[in-house]
């Protein structure tokens, strides 16, 4: 099938993802879809490399527009179509001299298109693997709930046989009394085979309540030892962001039902004790058989009881003082303490089971304000129950907050045991797949959005390298362990894993959580990699990754800008902290960075988002508008705060920085120079160490801290030509100094007065000697 129809074939969401690939006018969807069989039997990679061949192409290209024109151009239906042809067709023509950069974009296009299908056969994929999970679960439900009906259809059935059974003993007791009273041969006989027919009756009973308790065993089995413990793994995972279902509705319903049931054979074995005292007779099966029934009845339901206590809610699970929640903990250092240390609940000594709180049926006691105190000995007596939550951490300080979730995530991912109290004694190392999707998860708590495959591969290259399974990177045999998770730091750092990875979830937590959320963010991705990323893009195309060497974490952005000799050069940016966004949206920032370039004249950079969204179209929500008001010296100045990073060093002279030149490449922008800084993963803004962020309508140059990455590589692309948004030179253009500085409702005449009048305008003029120069009456009216 071609490449086309499967596009068209696509749900709603992928479609959606090919409408808004071809939302602007580079390459047209109607030129795509009326050219479609042309246009897929090219070879467009040979193109954007044959000069000859993309001049051929492009002819072709441009004769099937007329083509096509001229089919529409016999039908009035298609008036509408006819004149877009021929907009296309000239539009296509202004770049008649540039067939190259035609066949780079239709090469392009048709990859995303690539990348959309797979996208979408790997959600199939994965979809058609959770149906078949779903389907299965639903089938083990579906066959435990006609279980659990045929358990309660017995029972009933048992109600009937049990009342029929006392409507039998009661007619034999009748009828041995009248014999006793009148007895005769043929009366005893009778009275012998109903008698028999009773035992008979009785003992049948007796094996439907052993066959009951044998089906309440079996299915008391499957609630506990598989649906309720992967329940509770569902909730241990989604304590630590798994975003499992941890309802309890459908576990209730089945403990209810069966319990319920089990109640009712408990009442048969109390009316079978009854018939046993009102008569009985030699080899009566009750008083033999009862006992163990009653045995085993009360087995079942102690441990479906005792089953059914579960911790709904689970507590923080690591604790600091200062909260509210206040835990007193006896701390008892002693290795050979026998079992699992027990707390009880001091609190409230009774909670009335309230089933108002609940409309399920269920019945919960909400206990608040507890405090835990150490069981020395264990108590006896009847009616003590209990459970376990999850274990947790009592910490003194909130910088313990970050190993103690270190350790949280560890034990819950790996130990489905909330008694393992030596679990760290001997702590399992984690699988590549576990760790990735635990980290995932985070990352969901924190912003709504998980890991793609993409970011989890940077993240599995950082830690093992490229670890290759045929033609396809794989890391699923690879383990973490829990030193190289939180004890061993990273490379070329004086931070561990763990402590890189929450400084960058907080970050998202704190200032980046939309960002993150809609995608804008890709986040974890290698230097090399987002450079060549960005050099496959138009200029001034950039994106947002993490930086590696900051271990509070930080976010950085990197733009990719075009010489006139069509050589690409990628630009990167100091990270930003939470300090730095704290004071600055992220949104903001990009709004407002500029970069000196010529007799200082500043510009924003960046404008298309990876790999080609229009800056405001992606960020334009999140802009905030930032005014000066509250400055009483810039009162009549219209202000906002940007970030400027300069043209070249700052302070060159004092730092002695290297200057790598690069004469071959004369960037179409005003050049900025470079610092020869490749093989360092952030490229740090030198200059001052103040904050980079600048609150004035003026830029002064001394006050400027940062510094461009200038990577103008050799290696040529010449498909590419520099066709940037083009900005107007500051310099060239006349300003209206007033219109600019003054605010709207400023009166002219009194602010030109006060300035003429100024006793301080001339300090710093070197005048000069001029005929036509005359004094100035300051009370010449305005």
């Amino acid at each position: 099938m071609a490449q086309w129809e499967q596009l068209q074939q696509l749900d709603a969401m992928y479609s959606q993802k090919v409408s808004d690939l071809y939302n602007n006018d580079d390459f047209p969807m109607e030129v795509r879809h009326y050219l479609a069989s042309w246009i897929e039997s090219q070879d467009w990679d040979r193109a954007s490399r044959d000069p000859s061949h993309a001049a051929l192409l492009f002819q072709v290209l441009l004769q099937n527009l007329d083509n096509q024109f001229s089919r529409f151009a016999q039908d009035r239906d298609c008036f509408l179509l006819q004149c877009h042809f021929r907009r296309y067709k000239q539009n296509f023509q202004k770049h008649q001299e540039e067939p190259l950069f035609i066949a780079e974009i239709i090469k392009w296009f048709l990859q995303k298109e690539r990348e959309i299908l797979n996208d979408a056969e790997l959600a199939q994929q994965v979809q058609t693997l959770q149906v078949q999970s779903a389907a299965m679960e639903l089938e083990s439900h579906r066959e435990l709930e006609k279980r659990i009906k045929d358990f309660k259809s017995k029972a009933q059935m048992m109600e009937y046989n049990i009342q029929r059974l006392e409507d039998q003993q009661d007619e034999f007791s009748f009828k041995y009394e009248l014999q006793k009273m009148d007895s005769s041969a043929q009366e005893n006989e009778q009275l012998q085979k109903m008698l028999n027919e009773l035992d008979k009756c009785k003992k049948s009973f007796l094996s439907e309540v052993s066959t009951m308790l044998d089906c309440a065993a079996s299915l008391s089995s499957t609630l506990i030892d598989e649906e309720l413990l992967d329940w509770k793994r569902r909730q241990q995972k989604s304590c630590i962001g798994a975003p499992d279902d941890t309802s309890l509705q459908q576990l209730e319903k089945w403990f209810t039902q069966i319990i319920e049931c089990m109640f009712q054979i408990q009442k048969f074995l109390q009316k079978l004790g009854e018939l046993a005292e009102k008569i009985t007779y030699a080899r009566d099966p009750i008083p033999v058989k009862k006992p163990s029934l009653q045995s085993r009845l009360e087995t079942l339901l102690t441990r479906l009881i005792k089953s059914a206590f579960v911790v709904e809610t689970q507590p923080f699970l690591y604790k600091v003082n200062e909260l509210n929640h206040v835990m007193k903990v006896a701390v008892s250092v002693d290795n050979t303490v026998n079992g699992f240390r027990k707390f009880n609940v001091l609190g409230t000594l009774t909670k009335t089971l309230n089933m108002t709180e609940r409309m399920t049926g269920g019945m919960v006691a909400d206990f608040r304000h507890l405090t835990l105190k150490d069981q020395k000995a264990g108590g006896g007596g009847k009616g003590i129950n209990d459970t376990s939550s999850l274990p947790f951490i009592v910490i003194s300080n909130v910088s313990q907050q970050q190993s103690a979730w270190a350790s949280v995530l560890w034990f819950n991912m790996l130990s489905s045991d909330p008694k393992n109290k030596k679990f760290f004694d001997n702590c399992p190392a984690i699988t590549w797949t576990q760790f990735g999707e635990m980290l995932s998860w985070q990352f969901l708590s924190c912003g709504n959005r998980g890991l793609n495959n993409d970011q989890l591969d940077t993240l599995a290259i950082k830690l093992f390298g490229i670890i290759m399974n045929g033609e396809q990177k794989s890391y699923d045999n690879c383990m973490i362990p829990w030193t190289k998770f939180t004890r061993e730091s990273l490379p070329d750092t004086n931070f561990t894993l763990w402590m890189w990875l929450d400084g960058i979830l907080n970050l998202v937590k704190l200032y980046l959580s939309d960002l993150w959320s809609d995608g804008s963010i890709i986040g974890f991705v290698s230097r090399g990699k987002e450079r060549d990323m960005l050099k496959k893009k138009q200029h001034g195309t950039f994106l947002l990754r993490f930086s590696e060497s900051i271990k509070e974490g930080g976010i950085t952005f990197s733009w990719v800008q075009y010489c006139n000799n069509g050589k690409p050069s990628v630009h990167t940016v100091k990270p930003f902290t939470s300090a730095d966004l704290k004071q600055i949206a992220l949104p903001d920032i990009l709004s407002n960075f500029q970069i000196l370039v010529a007799e200082n004249a500043p510009i924003n950079p960046l404008y298309y988002l990876y790999p080609n969204i229009p800056k405001d179209q992606a960020f334009g929500k999140y802009y905030s508008e930032k005014k000066g008001d509250e400055n009483p010296y810039l009162k009549y100045l219209k202000t906002k705060l940007v970030f400027v990073s300069p043209n070249g060093c700052a302070d060159a002279d004092k730092r002695q920085m290297p200057v790598k030149e690069e004469p071959s490449c004369t960037s179409s922008e005003p050049s900025t120079s470079a610092i020869d800084d490749e093989d360092v993963e952030d490229i740090f803004l030198h200059g001052s160490e103040n904050s980079p962020m600048l609150s004035s309508s003026t830029v002064d140059a001394d006050l400027l801290n940062s510094i461009l990455d200038n990577d103008c590589e050799s290696s040529s692309l010449e498909v590419f030509s520099c066709r940037s948004p083009q900005i107007s030179p500051s310099p060239a253009i006349g300003v209206d100094i007033l219109q600019v500085a003054l605010s709207p409702d400023m009166d002219v005449n009194v602010a030109l007065k006060e300035f003429i009048i100024d006793s301080n305008l001339l300090n710093s003029m070197n005048l000069i000697s001029d005929s036509d120069f005359h004094d100035i009456d300051s009370n010449m009216p305005l």
